[in-house]
């Protein structure tokens, strides 16, 4: 394999790129969850409608990472890249406008979008930064962290304070959606297109047969439900606490926050190891503890048990992201790989927020939803130990 130079100035450029599309991946959705009430008072949507803001998008992710990889052939990984931030910023300001109809559209444009980067993000690694792939990994899913911490925290204010209500809470990122379009266009002519390998990319219908593939695929999914659980639902579950919405809305971003410090140690780590088993039991007994402090609310120190838990979801979505540089041999497989994965991953995880919010709608108590996040923990870790096995797909 033919040795990367980190830091030459066309890497250095080309990172810089990828860290920008990085930031862009989650503060359209992260922006969402704490402005749910006033969403609510304006539409009068239900909490199972609502919901659905946040899985309209993961229905995205899963049906067009299946596609990404046929798209990068025929544009190439430049122009796929630069289309989906122009669309993105298109689907925030459409999201935005008001309307119920507009609302639901913007959020099916900004998944879809999002969906590209999501993919190509690991099939980039793998192609120019292979050598570095723990290092890079821990370095762009750390960004997407940064960016749903800052969404979740200044969603609120940017709404009350700075008299914007939610719609042009919402509308604010579409300038860093356009920023990043704009300034990734030296990438569009530099990165080359390269024909698939013959020897040991994988197309889909072989990895489908692959234990280790449905494995990678099983824990993106589990971690991405939770995460997206926690992104719509932590703040209404502890304003149901008794604390007001601004305090809510500052500890998602905490989560967030602390898990950005989880993407940025856990990928490094893991990166150095052909065995990552102990790091998903270190993880998975983490975030035991999290929900258990979070679902029984007389123990109080819910800073805590956020922190926790926004450590654990930010370091298993590294991990999940690096088992897709790892458990592959080439950047083409790297891009299948990150398809299959993704697809599954996220169809999965696109039942949670709705089904949540469902339970809250028939039951009225957060104790039930929270305990099957429990029990998806545990699932998690099953799926994570096959994962986490020396190996290739």
């Amino acid at each position: 394999m033919k040795k990367t130079h980190l830091w030459k100035p066309g890497n250095m450029l080309l990172l810089a790129g990828i860290l920008l599309i990085a930031l862009n991946l989650r503060p359209a959705l992260a922006s969402v969850g704490p402005l749910v009430s006033d969403i609510q008072a304006s539409t009068g949507l239900s909490n199972g409608l609502l919901g659905l803001l946040t899985t309209l998008p993961l229905i995205a992710f899963g049906i067009i990472s299946t596609l990404t990889p046929l798209v990068t052939r025929r544009l190439g990984m430049g122009w796929t890249l630069f289309s989906a931030m122009a669309l993105l910023a298109l689907g925030i300001v459409i999201r935005s406008l008001g309307p119920i109809f507009t609302l639901y559209l913007g959020t099916l444009l900004i998944g879809v979008a999002i969906a590209f980067g999501n993919v190509m993000l690991p099939s980039l690694t793998k192609r120019n930064f292979s050598e570095n792939s723990g290092l890079i990994t821990s370095l762009y899913s750390s960004v997407m962290a940064i960016g749903a911490a800052l969404a979740a925290g200044l969603s609120v204010p940017l709404a009350t304070q700075h008299n914007l209500e939610w719609q042009g809470s919402l509308a604010v990122w579409a300038v860093c959606a356009f920023l990043a379009a704009l300034l990734w266009l030296p990438q569009v002519t530099r990165l080359k297109r390269t024909p698939p390998s013959n020897n040991s990319s994988m197309g889909l219908k072989s990895l489908v047969k692959s234990k280790l593939a449905w494995q990678v695929a099983l824990f993106m999914g589990l971690q991405s439900l939770t995460f997206y659980v926690i992104l719509a639902w932590l703040p209404s579950i502890i304003q149901d606490r008794g604390h007001g919405a601004n305090y809510a809305g500052w500890m998602l971003s905490l989560s967030q926050a602390t898990g950005i410090l989880g993407s940025l140690l856990i990928p490094v780590l893991a990166g150095r190891r052909r065995d990552q088993r102990s790091i998903v039991l270190f993880l998975a007994g983490i975030e035991v503890i999290g929900l258990v402090g979070l679902i029984v609310p007389s123990l109080g120190l819910v800073w805590l048990w956020v922190s926790l838990i926004g450590f654990v979801l930010g370091g298993t979505f590294g991990l999940s992201l690096l088992f897709l540089v790892l458990r592959s041999r080439d950047s083409d497989e790297a891009t299948s790989l990150s398809g299959m994965a993704q697809s599954i991953g996220y169809i999965i995880a696109a039942t949670g927020p709705s089904l949540f919010g469902a339970i809250i709608d028939v039951i009225g108590s957060w104790t039930p939803a929270l305990t099957v996040l429990f029990v998806i923990a545990i699932l998690k870790f099953f799926m994570g130990m096959g994962a986490a096995k020396p190996g290739k797909v």
